[in-house]
């Protein structure tokens, strides 16, 4: 189960994403699929199958869009979060290997394609919550418990809206 939470940044790129798809995206591919379908037999057609499976797949993402924005809650930066770690935060990590990360807490659906953003909903993310900087966590994983050590917190400054 995933929490239903979103930055404002997070928010912003989902809606940009459903008004290109809805408003250019879409259409243009409804013209191309017209377009083959009045060549003839559709069968054979790969532009009609091509453009229609496009076609599908576009539906099938503005669907999940318009769901996922109606239920997401956004979560903006205030203040008193200066200090802890919070949903929004970026963490400067490390474990006793040495090993020094820099992460962002954030929703589900803003981890896609971001190597440095965690779902709020991770065993790492559900550690870190509330700690200060300085700090030692533990983490409970499937392939054991690893110690790690908090280094610095700091929100993003966009954010502040």
């Amino acid at each position: 189960m995933k929490t239903p939470l979103i930055t404002r940044k997070g928010y912003l790129k989902l809606k940009q994403e459903l008004d290109f798809l809805w408003r250019e995206e879409r259409p243009e591919i409804t013209r191309k699929v017209t377009w083959a379908a009045s060549l003839g037999d559709r069968s054979e057609n790969a532009d009609y199958q091509y453009n229609k499976k496009k076609l599908r797949e576009i539906d099938r993402r503005v669907r999940y869009l318009r769901k996922c924005l109606e239920n997401l809650k956004v979560v903006d930066y205030d203040p008193q979060q200066e200090g802890k770690v919070f949903f929004g935060a970026w963490v400067e990590i490390e474990n006793d290997a040495g090993k020094v990360m820099e992460l962002r807490l954030v929703g589900y659906d803003e981890i896609f394609g971001r190597k440095d953003y965690i779902s709020i909903d991770s065993p790492m993310a559900r550690a870190l919550l509330g700690k200060e900087e300085d700090d030692e966590f533990v983490v409970k994983t499937e392939t054991g418990t690893k110690e790690w050590w908090i280094n610095r917190i700091w929100y993003d400054a966009t954010d502040k809206l």
